[in-house]
């Protein structure tokens, strides 16, 4: 009998008064298939 285990791990980062460059920097990260960003303004 196998058993799997779904992990979900969250981390927030609270960046103060972002420019334009690092919103734009963060909606265009490379991220493997599986890893989601969200981003609030």
């Amino acid at each position: 009998m196998e058993h799997f285990e779904l992990r979900t791990h969250k981390r927030l980062i609270d960046i103060l008064e972002p420019t334009q460059k690092t919103v734009d920097a963060l909606s265009h990260l490379d991220l493997p298939a599986g890893v989601d960003i969200e981003i609030k303004l």
